[in-house]
């Protein structure tokens, strides 16, 4: 290690198809590590793919709940007005406890997001304790929290890449239905 000024210069040297970064503290994108990952991409598709799915049930609902308030509507001037509010308060109870059952459905898919995303940041964990090793660094700190720095210490590229050798998109890490 190269001391100037006091500080310790990170040393670089090139081994076959890797760039080894020699230095005490390492830097990582967490957020680019996860989306650039073939795990976080897996999962990433399948939230956009639930919440495509909650989007077309809500238009539907919502189709379903304009034709019955239309019918609703129709009817107020053959019944009378306690009938009539009655029906009404009635329907907007159930408009009230389907917005809370779709509420409810975008909060699961928002948990199962962050629970994969902390799965990942565990499983990626060993990696990353490897590639800290590898370097000689006793620390790896998150690149956004870092105000000023050399990118020979962000490892994210690197790690990504060894992430996705080892571990692919995670599917081998979810339980099994049998399983759970």
């Amino acid at each position: 290690m190269v001391l100037a000024f006091g500080l310790a210069v990170p040393q670089t040297t090139h081994s076959q198809d890797t760039l080894q970064v020699q230095s005490p503290v390492l830097l990582i994108d967490s957020d680019q590590l996860y989306v650039s990952s073939r795990f976080g991409q897996r999962i990433l598709e399948e939230v956009e793919a639930e919440n495509a799915a909650i989007i077309a049930e809500n238009q539907r609902i919502a189709t379903e709940l304009e034709a019955e308030e239309k019918a609703l509507t129709e009817q107020r001037p053959t019944l009378e007005p306690d009938a009539f509010r009655i029906l009404a308060d009635e329907f907007d109870e159930k408009v009230q406890a389907i917005r809370r059952e779709q509420e409810v459905k975008a909060r699961l898919i928002v948990r199962k997001q962050d629970e994969a995303r902390r799965d990942f940041l565990t499983t990626a964990a060993p990696i990353l304790e490897q590639m800290m090793i590898e370097a000689g660094a006793t620390v790896v700190l998150e690149r956004r929290q870092v105000l000023l720095f050399r990118n020979t210490v962000d490892i994210t590229r690197e790690a990504t890449l060894r992430i996705n050798a080892e571990i692919g998109d995670g599917e081998q890490l979810q339980p099994s239905p049998n399983n759970e």
